[in-house]
């Protein structure tokens, strides 16, 4: 039936339509048989075909009433529509027996005429159904729209109370954080209050304790003060009896002193009776240097004991048992000395007598003459010659440089306040580099800053020698205190010294002036004792400070010794490494080995020897065991093989100290083949830090 064929076909439609994809249940043709038999009957209009009409069903275009009858009656119904009015209809194209179906928009696009069915009214069912599905879906639109206004209010109610609680939240959180704070500060003050209460209590019980001791600590003043009123009544016998001593110790010195001058005054037949004096003049000057060290050790310990008078009343025996057989000795020589002149006369006269009786000349044989006492090979007391005359210029130039500047008395005056300055043991390079370049600075006559002002030698005509003296004496005095405690600290001041004494070279010779007057061992020099010389003189001349009649202690003495030759033998091998390099050193290594040569040349002094030959090789050994090799380790076998000996018999028991010390550093050096390098040392790598 045609009618059958266009509800098909509007089926179809809406199976493809949006809707027509909704899942339906497959048995509804057996469920609902009467939903096919009223789209088989007649079709009549519901109460929502004129909404369909107006909302779901397209009007009929131009065309399609043009195409179209002006009137067609259905053939189910028999029913005519007019073209003015709207329905719903389906199309049914012509199909051929062989050709595919077409879509409508296919058909528009053809230029064919096309034969179309008459369109026929849906079933009121199928309407209604429509219409109700078009209802419910705007009927759940609503719904939904509401739904969503619903939930959107909740939500934004939700928000507000949310907000309102944070805001409660944060409300009691603050009055919980300022209760807090308030229950704190309540803790801290009942602390502070508990602390105040038991410090109040402590300081009552330090008051009670300190009053209990103070009452101890009289008792123990009044016991110390008895005791101390005993002790100073045995002090005051010690003393006595010390000073009895002490005397005796003075009136010994002064007998070997007299004795060490008749030593010296038998000199003078040294040529005339071929002698050797030597011997004898270097021990009496060892025993004189041991009763000094004797005096010099009690003055400092107290007084003399028991022992040291026994032991200068020994050296005073082997003194006079020397100047005896000393007289013997002379009396021997001239007994040898006549009987050698009597042998010469008589052969004199008999070759007179030969010749007057044959009147020919004739060859006598001399006599067979004595040698004499073996020559005695001791070593030598007094420096050489050449040495004393170097010493004497250099002591000569200083004094002349003092002189030159006698109206300058102050160090205040002007360019003394340049030169002060003290390196520390382990100083940076930029800062020996600063303070070179301002002492060069100050003596080349450039103004330099110092202590907020400018100073310069071109501002007094004695302005130079001024500063040349006062900076000698400063490189010098800095040897006596600062190396003297901190032995790294030679090489810093060695090295500045070094560059200017290079570039001036009358400052070296002020420095070693100095030096030879405040050590006179680094010449070295051995001064003796003359006659009618007082004894702190002559102690001054040995390198003591002496003030009044108080002699400074041993040990201080030795230690600015020490101190000084430590920054000799840092000088001889330090350069300045921004100077020239092509010129040689201006007092280099070879007056180290100079100086090594003349002391061990030399009778060793009690103490002082083995202490400035230690700390000497110490510091420059390295670097004259590099520079001399083979002949530097035979002058060290030299000292351990025949020095010693003569160092260990003049050293007491109680000065084997430094004796001991020097006799490990060789013997340890000897066996590793090996002089380490000193503590302190400046390597290369030192002035590209």
């Amino acid at each position: 039936m045609p009618s059958e064929s266009r509800c098909w076909e509007t089926l179809q439609a809406l199976r493809n339509s949006s809707k027509g994809r909704l899942c339906y249940q497959r048995d509804w043709l057996l469920r609902y048989e009467d939903a096919l038999e009223e789209c088989m009957s007649l079709p009549k209009l519901s109460s929502y075909s004129g909404w369909v009409v107006d909302h779901v069903l397209p009007h009929t275009s131009p065309h399609t009433q043009e195409n179209s009858p002006s009137s067609e009656m259905s053939p189910a119904s028999g029913c005519t529509l007019g073209l003015d009015q709207p329905s719903l209809l389906s199309k049914s194209p012509v199909r051929s027996s062989s050709a595919s179906p077409t879509t409508p928009n296919e058909t528009e696009g053809t230029h064919e005429p096309q034969h179309t069915e008459p369109m026929a009214l849906l079933s009121s069912r199928a309407i209604k159904v429509e219409g109700c599905i078009r209802m419910y879906e705007l009927m759940h639109r609503m719904k939904g729209t509401e739904g969503l206004r619903q939930w959107q209010e909740e939500q934004e109610r939700k928000v507000r109370a949310l907000s309102e609680m944070a805001s409660e939240q944060l409300k009691r959180f603050d009055e919980l954080k300022e209760l807090k704070q308030h229950k704190e500060f309540q803790d801290l003050q009942e602390v502070m209050e508990k602390s105040t209460r038991e410090a109040l209590g402590h300081q009552e019980k330090l008051k009670a304790e300190h009053r209990h001791r103070a009452k101890i600590l009289n008792l123990k003043l009044r016991e110390a003060e008895q005791q101390r009123v005993k002790q100073a009544e045995q002090e005051q016998l010690r003393k006595e009896e010390g000073q009895v001593r002490l005397r005796s110790l003075y009136a010994l010195q002064e007998e070997i002193l007299q004795h060490n001058q008749q030593l010296d005054a038998s000199d003078q037949h040294r040529d005339l009776l071929n002698i050797d004096l030597a011997a004898f003049q270097t021990r009496g000057n060892q025993l004189c240097s041991l009763i000094s060290g004797i005096i010099r050790t009690t003055v400092e310990s107290g007084y003399p004991t028991a022992e040291n008078q026994a032991e200068a009343e020994r050296a005073l025996q082997e003194m006079r048992h020397l100047l005896s057989t000393l007289e013997q000795e002379i009396t021997r020589a001239c007994e040898d000395k006549k009987r050698r002149d009597k042998e010469e006369a008589q052969v004199k006269l008999g070759e007179s007598q030969v010749q007057q009786g044959t009147g020919a000349p004739t060859q006598s044989v001399a006599p067979n003459q004595g040698l004499g006492p073996s020559k005695n090979e001791g070593l030598q007391v007094k420096v050489q010659d050449s040495t004393m005359q170097w010493y004497q210029q250099l002591q000569d130039a200083s004094t002349q440089c003092m002189l030159a500047f006698e109206g300058l008395t102050s160090s205040k005056d002007s360019q003394v306040g340049g030169v002060e300055w003290r390196a520390p043991p382990c100083p940076a390079s930029s800062k020996l580099k600063e303070v070179f370049d301002k002492i060069h600075c100050l003596l080349s006559g450039k103004p330099v800053q110092s202590g907020g002002r400018s100073v310069s030698v071109t501002l007094n005509p004695q302005g130079l020698d001024f500063v040349q003296y006062k900076l000698a004496e400063k490189f010098v005095k800095q040897g006596e205190e600062e190396v003297a405690s901190h032995h790294e600290a030679a090489f810093p001041i060695a090295v500045v010294a070094s560059g200017i004494w290079e570039l001036h070279p009358r400052v070296g010779d002020l420095i070693l002036a100095h030096l030879h007057k405040k050590c006179p061992y680094s010449v070295p020099f051995y001064p003796a004792f003359k006659e009618g010389m007082v004894l702190e003189d002559y102690q001054r001349m040995l390198g003591y400070q002496v003030e009044g009649s108080k002699v400074e202690q041993q040990d201080n003495f030795l230690k600015r010794m020490s101190g000084m030759i430590r920054l000799y033998a840092a000088i001889i091998q330090l350069r300045w490494p921004y100077g020239n390099q092509q010129v040689a050193h201006p007092h280099g290594l070879n007056h180290g080995w100079r100086w090594l040569a003349q002391i061990l040349n030399m009778e060793p002094l009690s103490d002082v020897t083995a202490t400035l030959l230690f700390d000497f090789l110490e510091v420059c050994g390295n670097a004259l065991m590099k520079q001399y090799q083979a002949q530097f380790w035979k002058m060290i076998l030299l000292i351990k093989e025949a020095y010693f000996p003569r160092i260990e018999a003049i050293t007491s028991s109680g000065q084997m100290g430094s004796f001991i010390r020097l006799k490990q550093f060789l013997e340890k050096c000897l066996h590793h083949r090996e002089i380490p390098i000193p503590k302190g040392f400046l390597p290369s790598s030192f002035w590209r830090s």
